[in-house]
């Protein structure tokens, strides 16, 4: 008997020998594409498609009755990463990223929502995976927004749209392992404002919600990732704009 994990407003998504979750209006688009092609081959092979870099390209594009979605490979993290690995054991980070997305949009957390994501049979017990996400429009990574020079007020709204939402991450109980400034993505607002979304939440681990422990964890985890980017010659953050991310966080929490 085969287990089946219910995400509310999912439904499971089998065509061409590819299996996973799609939001049930989209179903039938994905499955469509995956009749003869990987979501990802599909996304690739289009000419208007917009890339993007990551461990493997990232292509914006928009499907006939989806809408504008950004599509990407998984690839393994860490040690293997560096091998160029792309295989995972089912039923692969896909299904968590679809979990953790649901649950912290249901927090109140911003994160793009997924769409679909489909894995691929590889040497009979391996898995391959694409990801399908909502594109936020008129956006951009903070490590990208801060390293091209940013005016005052662009980075006065980047700390606290960063601010917000890691104290939403501790409202929802949210440890991310790995909150750096490439996984907090920008979109600009009404007269200068942002808003902060966060990426990669298949790494997200839920604790009690409001615990104090996951605010320094987070904050700590992405001030190392600014520091990082020091130590490489760039300086996302002033040391008084670090102090000043902290000491939001500390007043949205109290």
């Amino acid at each position: 008997m085969r287990l089946r994990l219910v995400v509310p407003g999912y439904d499971d998504l089998r065509a061409g020998g590819a299996s996973g979750l799609a939001l049930t209006e989209y179903r039938p688009a994905f499955e469509d594409i995956l009749r003869s092609e990987t979501l990802y081959a599909y996304a690739a092979r289009q000419p208007e498609a917009r890339q993007f870099s990551g461990r493997a390209p990232v292509y914006a594009v928009a499907i006939p009755g989806c809408g504008d979605v950004v599509i990407r490979h998984s690839m393994r993290g860490g040690l293997i990463g560096k091998t160029g690995s792309d295989l995972f054991l089912p039923p692969t980070r896909a299904l968590r990223e679809v979990v953790n997305s649901f649950r912290l949009r249901a927090s109140g957390v911003s994160t793009p929502q997924v769409l679909a994501y489909a894995t691929y049979s590889v040497f009979g017990v391996f898995r391959r995976a694409d990801v399908v996400t909502r594109e936020i429009t008129n956006s951009a990574d903070l490590a990208s927004l801060l390293s091209v020079g940013a005016d005052r007020g662009s980075r006065e709204a980047a700390v606290e749209a960063t601010a917000r939402l890691i104290v939403g991450l501790t409202r929802a109980g949210a440890h991310h392992p790995d909150l750096n400034a490439m996984n907090v993505l920008l979109a600009r607002g009404d007269a200068g404002s942002a808003a902060a979304y966060v990426l990669d939440v298949d790494r997200v681990r839920f604790h009690l919600p409001g615990d104090p422990m996951i605010t320094q964890a987070n904050i700590a985890r992405f001030l190392r990732s600014i520091e990082k980017w020091r130590r490489r010659g760039i300086t996302l953050l002033a040391a008084d704009e670090e102090r000043s991310l902290a000491a939001r966080v500390t007043e949205l929490t109290a």
